[in-house]
């Protein structure tokens, strides 16, 4: 199943998307707001989130997707977002005519322990169809399109579309700068849903497309496969929770294998389409901040 929130009115509503239709849960005597309050009652019942859902399904009205897709917001406020890096072999390749960058990143990609990160907050983060930020102290810029795994209490709960923006010229000056290059004002998007095992599949053999548009024009567009990672998400998982003092929430992005060239940065107004299959598309613009 997906998991969509919508805003029509006053608050939120939680809707479910299963092979027939979409629901609106907020409507139905339990009047779920949120996907953690779903996996909140999955953790106390023993259930999946899906189960809980579908108790909910025969009291819950239909709703149109494509008033889900006009009213959508972020699917969940995670208290945390992390990332991890150089999950595939692209990531440290672009980095081999950075000088000192090149072996950093090598010994990151070959190593038993992999490189994982704190992203963002939800203060940062922004949902689908708002603007992710641009550093105005940044020459090259380039979004990050991940896989992106939701937890609750330390488990896996689903997974979402991220993208990881990054300011690569900071980057490139001093590896010492990586979080500022990555920690910034809207420098975070998920969404535009959640989508659980049931309707996703394997996570780690799925084609993920990201097209950057400016003035109608495809400026950059490139296609991959998860089965391209060369970390499990539970491997991830097992580093970020590692001697971690890890919240309720969190959402944990998982790298990236689409990387613009060194000539392609990103501008004011260009629209970033993030697609993953079996999830969906995150759709965002760009703003010079």
């Amino acid at each position: 199943m997906r998991y969509y929130r919508i805003e029509r009115g006053e608050s939120p509503s939680l809707i479910v998307e299963d092979e027939s239709a979409a629901y609106d849960l907020t409507a139905t005597e339990a009047e779920p707001t949120s996907f953690l309050e779903l996996a909140s009652a999955a953790s106390l019942t023993d259930e999946t989130v899906d189960d809980v859902a579908r108790g909910l399904i025969d009291e819950a009205p239909t709703v149109e997707l494509s008033t889900v897709r006009e009213h959508l917001v972020r699917p969940l406020d995670p208290d945390e977002i992390w990332g991890a890096g150089v999950t595939y072999a692209i990531s440290q390749e672009s980095r081999e005519d950075e000088g000192g960058l090149a072996e950093a990143y090598l010994d990151a990609y070959e190593a038993d322990r992999p490189e994982v990160y704190f992203k963002a907050t939800p203060s940062r983060t922004v949902g689908p169809n708002e603007t992710v930020g641009i550093r105005g102290d940044s020459d090259w810029d380039a979004p990050e399109p991940e896989m992106t795994i939701i937890l609750y209490e330390d488990e896996i709960v689903g997974y979402t579309v991220g993208n990881d923006m990054c300011s690569r010229s900071i980057e490139r000056d001093n590896l010492l700068y990586l979080p500022q290059s990555k920690i910034y004002a809207k420098s975070c998007a998920i969404g535009p849903c959640i989508a659980t095992d049931e309707a996703i599949g394997d996570p780690l053999d799925v084609e993920m497309r990201m097209e950057i548009i400016r003035d109608g024009d495809t400026v950059f567009e490139d296609s991959t496969s998860t089965s391209e990672m060369v970390r499990t998400c539970e491997e991830l998982v097992d580093y970020y929770t590692r001697y971690n003092e890890v919240p309720e929430s969190t959402a944990l992005l998982t790298g990236t294998s689409i990387i613009p060239p060194d000539d392609v940065t990103l501008e004011a107004d260009d629209e970033i389409h993030i697609e993953i299959e079996n999830v969906g598309t995150l759709e965002n613009t760009v703003e010079q901040l």
